[in-house]
C-alpha cells in the first residue's frame, strides 16, 4: 500500500510537474515568432523615416548615391530640361501704395483734345482736380478727331495698370465707369461740358462740384489749359507732378523701342535732340512761309481754312516771323547752331513728323551737320510698322529720346518742346537751348543781307543764350494774362531741387 501511495504520489508529482514545461517548450517556440515581428516592425519604422529623409534630403545625398541607373537618370533629366522653357526668375513687385478711402462724390469722364504732350499735361491737371474734388477718374479718353487722326486709346501709349496703381494713394482711377452708372450714361443722363480755361481750384470747387453732385457723372469736353498755371496750393503742384514724372509711363513696346534708339545714338558718342517744328500742320496753323514757294504758301493756306477749329484764318507771315511767333526753319537753325559751336561730327536727331520741302529745305542742314538722323533711318520698317498711322506714339518715342540727349533744341514753342523742357529740368537741369527766336530773325537778316559778318553773328547768338539753357529759373507770372506768362509743366519749379528753388521731399 506503501509502495502504491509512493507511485500515485510520483505520477501526482510528474503530473504537477507538466505545466512548467509545457509552457517552455510554448515560450521556446515563441522566442522565434517574436523575434521575426520585432524585426519586421523595425524594419518597417526605418523604411518610412529613410523615405521621409529622401524627400527632403534626397536630390542632396540619397539620390545622388551612385547606382547602375544614375548615369540612364541624369542623362533622362537633361534631356527633359533642354525641352523645357528655362522658369524666369522671381522678381518682388514694389510694394503697392495703400488705397486712400474718400466718400466718392460722383464720377468725372474727360476727353482731351490735341496732341500728345497738351493731352499729357491735361491728364495730369484731371488727376488734381478729380483729387481735390473727391471724385473717381475715369481712365480719360485721347483725342481721335484732331488734325492728326490718330485713332490711339490710352492703354496704346502709357501703361494704364501703373497709371492707375501708381497714383491709388490720393486718387480712384477705373478704366471705365460701373455697369449701373455706365447704362445712366448710355441713356444720356450725364453733363457734358468745357471747364474755363487758366481756372484755380475754387472755381472746380464752386462750380464744378456741385454739378457732379447733382447729375453723378460729369463729363468735361476739353481738357487744354483748364487749370492755372500759378496761385495753386503746392500740394496741388506736386500732384501735377508727380502724375507726369511718376504716373504717366509710356508701354513697355514704346520704351522698349525708344531705348534701343537711344543706344544706338549713344554707340556713336554724343547727340543732340532738334524738335524741328517745321511740319506742314504747324505751318499751316501758325501761317507762316518763309522759304517756301508760292504753290506751297497756296497749299498751306487751304489747309488753314480746311479746319473750322483753327480760328485764324488771315494772318502776315512776314509780320508774324518778325515778333517771333513762327517757328525758326531749317535754314534758319543751321546757322544758329553753327554759331552755338555745335561740333560739326554731332549726331543731329530730327524729332518731328515729316518736314515741309524735303530734302530741299533740308539740303543747309545736313550740309552743315553730315550726321542727321531721324527714327525712320535708324529703324527697320518692320520696327515702326505698328506705330505707322499713329502719330501719338511715334511722338512718344521722339520724347523718350529727347529726354535723354545731351542737348535738346526746339525750334518753336509748341506742347511738346515745353513739356520735355519741363521734364529735362526736373531730371536736373539737362541742357535745353532756349531759342530767343525773335532776335535770331533779326541777326540772320542783317547776317543774310551782308550787313553783320559771321564773327560778329555768332557772338552775338552766344551772348544772347548764355542764360538760355534750361538752368534754374523762377516762373514769369502774369496776373490776368495766363496764356504769356511761364507755362507750369515748362518750368514746374515747386517740384525742383535747384538754387532757390523749392525742394521735395
Amino acid at each position: 500500500m506503501v509502495c502504491g501511495k509512493a507511485a500515485m504520489g510520483i505520477k501526482a508529482a510528474d503530473r504537477l510537474r507538466c505545466p512548467s514545461s509545457v509552457a517552455a517548450a510554448a515560450r521556446s517556440r515563441l522566442k522565434p515568432w517574436m523575434l521575426r515581428a520585432t524585426t519586421t516592425v523595425l524594419l518597417w519604422t526605418c523604411a518610412v523615416q529613410l523615405t521621409a529623409v529622401g524627400n527632403t534630403w534626397g536630390p542632396r545625398v540619397l539620390k545622388g548615391w551612385p547606382s547602375c541607373r544614375t548615369a540612364a537618370r541624369e542623362a533622362a533629366a537633361a534631356a527633359t530640361a533642354a525641352r523645357l522653357p528655362m522658369p524666369e526668375p522671381v522678381v518682388e513687385k514694389a510694394a503697392l501704395p495703400p488705397k486712400r478711402i474718400y466718400r466718392n462724390n460722383g464720377y468725372l469722364m474727360v476727353s482731351c483734345n490735341g496732341g500728345l504732350n497738351q493731352m499729357r499735361a491735361a491728364i495730369c491737371d484731371m488727376v488734381v482736380i478729380a483729387r481735390y474734388l473727391n471724385v473717381t477718374l475715369i481712365v480719360p479718353e485721347l483725342d481721335k478727331t484732331s488734325f492728326w487722326n490718330d485713332p490711339s486709346k490710352f492703354q496704346d501709349i502709357f501703361d494704364v495698370e501703373h497709371f492707375i496703381i501708381s497714383l491709388r494713394d490720393e486718387v480712384r482711377i477705373l478704366r471705365e465707369l460701373p455697369p449701373r452708372i455706365k447704362r445712366r450714361v448710355e441713356l444720356g443722363q450725364f453733363y457734358s461740358m468745357p471747364p474755363i480755361s487758366w481756372s484755380d481750384i475754387s472755381y472746380y470747387h464752386k462750380q464744378i462740384l456741385p454739378l457732379i453732385r447733382k447729375h453723378k457723372v460729369l463729363h468735361l469736353n476739353r481738357t487744354d489749359a483748364r487749370l492755372a498755371n500759378n496761385g495753386l496750393p503746392l500740394e496741388i503742384q506736386r500732384l501735377r507732378c508727380r502724375a507726369n514724372y511718376a504716373a504717366l509711363k509710356f508701354t513697355s513696346q514704346i520704351e522698349e523701342l525708344g531705348t534701343r534708339v537711344i543706344r544706338m545714338l549713344r554707340r556713336n558718342g554724343p547727340f543732340l535732340v532738334l524738335h524741328l517744328r517745321y511740319e506742314m500742320d504747324m505751318l499751316a496753323f501758325s501761317g507762316c512761309t518763309q522759304g517756301c514757294t508760292p504753290k506751297e504758301a497756296e497749299e498751306l493756306t487751304r489747309m488753314r481754312y480746311a479746319y473750322p477749329w483753327w480760328k485764324e484764318k488771315v494772318i502776315n507771315s512776314f509780320v508774324k516771323r518778325k515778333d517771333g511767333l513762327c517757328p525758326l526753319t531749317p535754314e534758319e537753325i543751321a546757322l544758329v547752331l553753327k554759331a552755338l559751336d555745335i561740333d560739326k561730327s554731332m549726331q543731329i536727331y530730327i524729332a518731328a513728323g515729316e518736314i515741309y520741302g524735303g530734302k530741299r529745305r533740308m539740303a543747309s542742314l545736313t550740309s552743315a551737320y553730315p550726321n542727321v538722323v531721324r527714327k525712320e533711318t535708324l529703324l527697320e520698317p518692320s520696327d515702326l510698322m505698328f506705330f505707322q498711322n499713329h502719330s501719338s506714339q511715334m511722338a512718344a518715342l521722339d520724347y523718350l529720346v529727347s529726354l535723354e540727349s545731351d542737348i535738346f533744341v526746339p525750334t518753336y514753342d509748341g506742347n511738346m518742346a515745353k513739356v520735355v523742357e519741363g521734364h529735362r529740368r526736373y531730371m536736373g537741369f539737362k541742357k535745353t537751348i532756349l531759342l530767343d527766336r525773335k532776335l535770331i530773325v533779326e541777326l540772320v537778316d542783317q547776317y543774310t543781307s551782308g550787313s553783320l559778318r559771321w564773327d560778329e553773328f555768332a557772338s552775338l547768338i552766344k551772348a544772347v543764350h548764355a542764360n538760355r539753357m534750361g538752368s534754374a529759373t523762377t516762373r514769369t507770372m502774369i496776373p490776368d494774362r495766363p496764356k504769356e506768362e511761364d507755362y507750369f509743366y515748362a518750368n514746374p519749379q515747386e517740384c525742383l531741387r535747384g538754387p532757390n528753388l523749392l525742394q521735395t521731399s
